[in-house]
């Protein structure tokens, strides 16, 4: 059974930093592109940032670039910082079926979610 577990998220201030892992088990994603996405209460969920099977290309939604930073190895990482109030929302981590590619920005192209990390940042 495949699994994605987020840890790492909790309370911080505006202006901290909270680093996201997303791991996996039941079988490996190393060829796959993987997500971060995240939904705020009565709001979509919404694309975050999204890296390619080799790390080599990675992408942000416009509100986070030059805050957020994705990273892989054998877990997938989202360094946070200077965190704004609107960042607060339940992250999840994500991860296609099937071979892409290209980085993956629509909630409709992952098959694989894990259950979510609250993220809340205080004014």
């Amino acid at each position: 059974q495949v699994q994605l577990v987020e840890s790492g998220g909790g309370l911080v201030q505006a202006g901290g930093s909270l680093r996201l892992s997303c791991a996996a088990s039941g079988r490996t994603f190393r060829n796959d592109p993987m997500g971060w996405f995240r939904q705020a209460p009565g709001q979509e969920r919404e694309f975050v940032a999204g890296i390619r099977w080799n790390g080599g290309k990675t992408a942000y939604a416009d509100s986070v670039k030059g805050r957020f930073t994705i990273s892989r190895d054998v877990a997938m990482y989202l360094q946070m910082n200077s965190l704004k109030p609107e960042d607060t929302a339940v992250y999840y981590c994500a991860a296609p079926r099937n071979f892409s590619p290209t980085i993956l920005t629509s909630p409709g192209r992952y098959d694989y979610w894990g259950q979510g990390t609250q993220v809340t940042v205080s004014s």
